[in-house]
């Protein structure tokens, strides 16, 4: 006789965990550790100031290109997302979104999201939305943002910032004596974006003034950048970030390459070969600089980018007109890291892979380069923007676990611009305790908790802390 089943509570402490195992895993192991958010995007200026926001539209919804696209996609205008509506006007056109985000990872992050910190547990909706605004806006002068790093238990920041960057935010926060370390990542994509010819040498323009030289070499031009990684490396900085469609992996030479730039500097007309020989050439020395200080390189590959050419001219880049792309990426992926491993010149690599099909590529290709000299050298990173949901991080574990070692990931990361986006951490242990649960639960994994347990703090935080050695 069939037996009917309670229905769990929505967002109860056992959220997504569906095993006595992966319960005992999460609230005895995983909880409590501490948090390493390598990649991110949170203004180190914010942070600096230890701002705090008015309201929660401010803190929650500014720059927020995620519930922006679903907003539109729910029919509502523009004027509610970037434009000029009051901010409890965009709240409101958010809270009647939600409910039609159901089974979108927006409506978990929502709720976790109001649950951790606010301690709201009030399902948002149309007819709730003053009520969770008030409740929540009124906590709000006690949740500045560094307050808010200690309360979700930040170790380490690590922000994403441009080669011309002053850093006088991150000297800031360091001089503060701030016990959360708040580090910069050097992200030089500007310098290898030469598809719109005036806006690289306008890029070039203020490289140059940073450095106090007038750039008009290729060898200035690499020395002013040099001088900027040294830069980032004297304020602390560990990590650099490139974000691609694909790796570039064009055959040069260095007289090829001064020629391109050249032809660069008085615009005329490249070929498709010279365009990949140059982005090709720049991605070589930034790997070799990274070699040479034993940073960690990041590869964020795979978005197709601004896809609404309207509006990118009237709203910008970063507003949610982005998209997954179905790039070739196995062979020039192959080649660069096997030319920098040829050199032995290959520095700490992840690996951050948009499209889910290409998922075992990326999980067999760490393996070629993964040469014994530390555990994980080569990682592949976790699920990326559109995959931080439940089903791409089960994707990106489960590919993992079939083609490498999974024990030994560096585990979650926010990718995120909001200081309410940690509980994305809280999200993906429990994914990750339920994974381990049911496989021990089915026989599939010895009932070794403290083993199992001890992997699982590893993957959480104990991984990164040995890897980064912030």
């Amino acid at each position: 006789m069939l037996v009917d089943q309670p229905i769990k509570s929505f967002l109860d402490e056992d959220f997504l965990l569906q095993t006595d195992t992966a319960r005992r895993l999460y609230h005895d192991y995983a909880k409590a550790m501490p948090i390493i958010d390598y990649h991110c995007h949170l203004p180190p200026d914010q942070i600096a100031a230890d701002k705090t926001f008015e309201n929660l539209t401010q803190i929650w919804l500014y720059g927020d290109h995620y519930k922006w696209r679903a907003m539109r996609t729910n029919g509502v205008a523009e004027k509610y997302c970037t434009g000029d509506a009051s901010d409890y006007e965009k709240f409101q056109k958010w809270a009647e979104t939600v409910p039609y985000t159901m089974r979108n990872p927006l409506y978990h992050w929502t709720h976790m999201e109001l649950k951790n910190p606010f301690g709201v547990e009030t399902v948002l909706n149309g007819a709730t939305a003053r009520e969770v605004y008030d409740r929540c806006t009124e906590q709000l002068p006690g949740m500045s943002t560094r307050t808010l790093l200690r309360h979700f238990n930040v170790k380490t920041v690590c922000t994403t910032d441009d080669p011309t960057d002053s850093l006088e935010h991150h000297k800031k926060i360091a001089a503060d004596g701030f016990e959360v370390k708040v580090l910069p990542t050097f992200r030089p994509d500007k310098a290898m974006a030469i598809d719109d010819v005036a806006v690289f040498q306008a890029y070039v323009t203020r490289v140059g003034a940073v450095c106090n030289q007038e750039i008009r070499s290729l060898d200035t031009f690499l020395e002013c950048l040099k001088q900027r990684h040294d830069y980032f490396a004297q304020a602390g900085c560990r990590l650099s970030d490139h974000g691609l469609e694909l790796i570039y992996a064009e055959p040069y030479t260095e007289s090829e390459v001064s020629s391109v730039f050249q032809k660069l500097l008085s615009t005329s007309p490249l070929t498709e070969t010279e365009s990949l020989q140059f982005k090709s050439y720049m991605l070589d020395r930034f790997a070799e600089w990274d070699w040479e200080k034993g940073w960690t390189q990041q590869f964020h590959l795979g978005a197709l980018r601004n896809n609404n050419k309207r509006a990118l001219r009237t709203l910008g880049p970063d507003t949610g007109w982005d998209s997954i792309g179905d790039f070739r990426q196995a062979s020039p992926l192959a080649r660069f890291l096997g030319g920098l491993d040829d050199r032995d010149q290959l520095a700490k690599t992840i690996l951050y892979n948009l499209n889910s099909g290409d998922n075992e590529v990326m999980a067999t290709m760490i393996g070629n380069f993964n040469d014994g000299s530390m555990p994980g050298k080569i990682q592949f990173g976790s699920g990326w923007w559109f995959q931080d949901q439940k089903e791409g991080m089960q994707k990106q574990i489960n590919a993992l676990s079939n083609m490498g070692l999974l024990s030994r990931f560096v585990g979650m990361l926010t990718d995120s611009r909001s200081f309410l986006s940690y509980p994305r951490h809280e999200y993906f242990r429990r994914i990750l305790c339920n994974i381990f649960g049911n496989d021990v639960e089915n026989g599939e994994l010895p009932n070794d908790i403290d083993w199992i347990g001890k992997l699982v703090q590893d993957i959480c935080y104990n991984n990164a802390k040995e890897y980064f050695k912030f």
